[in-house]
């Protein structure tokens, strides 16, 4: 197993259950010893919140115990002295956001894997006292009330009145971790409340009530507490199937029909929108009875709904063509002109244009990195190395949500628990690949660097350099058009296991060369290296 950076770790134990994490800079420079921190925007703070102070030398962790304008009193003394010059600030929950189900399930997913890893052997106690925390969290924030059409869902938010069939599909499988571990029946009951209950009425009582002209078996998008009901059905809910496949399978047998009733139905109806890359179907009577993306010409989707409901479909029926075209197609939109930085293989763009084929903005949402890690290391595995590579590279900027495509800084100043909870799941789990070709790589290639271009209008600029393994060998005449001005000898091949991309830069031995075109060569499904040939540039 791989390891996690502590500061994933230290996140998810520390700020679990809420879903946003913002910087507030310090104002005055606060001794250590004392407890006072006199910052710019003392609002952005409550009293309970945790709290990591921080600048460039020195970070500790402590609790806010008063608030007096904008001074935060502490728990504790200060460790250490810091600086407004050393960049010194407070990072703290978004009180905009406050805390939610989802981010307490998308916690316990990565921290009962994080249970059983050497990595925290030492904290196994923490670990499960935070896990029943957070499960004791999410009971709290499900309808009880049978006389409720929200009856056995989850709040969107605390402070939220509407119940999501995905967050009843978020909620389940953490749940039912927390069972496992604990024992504790009400982690169970809850789980089966939200699966036989919720989502089985979230499927079927919209068309008994007339919100559905007909059953469809999607399910209807959410419900509020005072039952009014939002019609469309997400194909995001194939992620649903997760929770509902552990509870037929093995904590809740006896309704072991109706749950494979329920994802059969469910993705009879959802399937043709998924491969057709639809994000919902609108019923009648309120709605259209149509399709629906985003955007002005509704050509967009936002990536994390694809990437949960292939994650949801990939679990339910394994890696299948419509997996497989989902997957595909999406992982293989190139960057464009608008966005040239943009690659593939580290994660997928916030929205995607989907009939022209570009990203639609232009930053990564890296929770994507985190969702598709199991079928990348089924099915992808250059990718997830290559992914791997940049995160770990970056691993501050891929805590917050939408790192930039040109140099992975935040498009929001906030780090994300969703984002944090998913990339330590692929921090855990990775496992350097081993094929053929990575054997052969390791046995007989050199050393090189590759440049990922980041520009490419008025001038041409490059990201940081990565290390990566290449077998070069002389390009053969009949292989290119040698341009004017270059000889034969000007040009080069690479083998590859790093999926290069055209106008990357490669540096060989202290000679430069631009990428001209890349051939990836697949076997059994899968691309297992890749082929580029490659000029010198003249004048590096």
């Amino acid at each position: 197993m791989g390891t996690v950076p502590n500061a994933y770790y230290d996140f998810v134990m520390q700020y679990a259950p809420y879903f946003y994490v913002i910087a507030t800079k310090m104002s005055q420079d606060p001794p250590s010893g004392q407890k006072d921190v006199v910052v710019e925007d003392g609002s952005k703070f409550q009293v309970g919140y945790p709290v990591e102070i921080k600048d460039d030398a020195h970070a500790e962790w402590n609790k806010v115990a008063s608030i007096n304008g904008n001074v935060l009193t502490m728990e504790n003394n200060l460790q250490y002295t810091y600086y407004v010059a050393k960049n010194g600030k407070v990072e703290g929950p978004n009180p905009d956001f406050g805390r939610g189900a989802f981010p307490a399930a998308f916690a316990i997913d990565f921290l009962y894997e994080a249970y059983g890893a050497k990595q925290f052997e030492s904290a196994k106690t923490d670990i499960l006292n935070k896990i029943v925390e957070l499960a004791n969290f999410i009971l709290t924030q499900q309808c009880t009330d049978p006389n409720k059409r929200a009856y056995g869902g989850f709040k969107n938010s605390e402070t939220g009145t509407e119940y999501w069939s995905i967050d009843a599909g978020r909620c389940i499988p953490p749940l039912l971790k927390a069972y496992k571990l604990t024992n504790t029946a009400d982690y169970l009951n809850a789980a089966v409340l939200a699966g036989a209950t919720f989502l089985y009425n979230m499927q079927h009582k919209p068309s008994e009530l007339g919100v559905h002209d007909k059953y469809y078996g999607g399910f209807a998008r959410y419900v509020t507490i005072a039952d009014a009901w939002s019609q469309p059905m997400n194909v995001e809910d194939l992620y649903d199937f997760i929770g509902l496949k552990m509870l037929a399978e093995t904590y809740d047998t006896a309704n072991k029909t109706r749950y494979e009733t329920m994802m059969s139905d469910a993705v009879a109806f959802l399937r043709s929108g998924f491969e057709d890359l639809y994000l919902w179907f609108d019923p009648k009577p309120s709605g259209d009875g149509k399709w629906h993306r985003v955007g002005i010409n509704e050509t967009e989707v936002y990536d994390d709904p694809m990437s949960f409901a292939l994650l949801g479909l990939y679990t339910y029926e394994g890696w299948s063509l419509t997996c497989q075209r989902v997957y595909n197609f999406i992982q293989t939109i190139r960057a464009s002109a608008q966005y040239p930085a943009y690659h593939p293989a580290i994660c997928w763009p916030g929205y995607i244009d989907v009939v022209t084929r570009f990203p639609a903005c232009a930053y990564y949402d890296a929770v994507t990195s985190g969702i598709l890690w199991k079928i990348r290391a089924a099915h992808d595995k250059s990718s997830l190395a290559f992914s791997m590579q940049i995160i770990k590279k970056y691993q501050e900027e891929f805590m917050f949500w939408g790192p930039k495509f040109e140099d992975y800084s935040p498009i929001t100043e906030q780090k994300a628990m969703a984002n944090v909870s998913w990339l330590a799941q692929l921090f855990l789990n990775y496992e350097e690949p081993v094929t053929p070709f990575t054997r052969i790589l390791r046995c007989k290639g050199e050393s090189a660097l590759l440049y990922p271009i980041r520009q490419a209008a008025d001038k041409v600029t490059y990201s940081e350099p990565l290390d990566i393994k290449v077998i070069v060998s002389p390009t053969r005449v009949d292989e290119i058009l040698i341009e004017p001005g270059y000889m034969v000898n000007d040009y080069i091949t690479v083998y590859t296991f790093a999926p290069l991309r055209q106008h990357d830069k490669i540096r060989r031995k202290g000679e430069d060369y631009e990428v001209l075109g890349v051939q990836a060569f697949d076997f059994a499904g899968e691309t297992a290296y890749f082929k580029a040939n490659c000029r010198r540039l003249m004048g590096q």
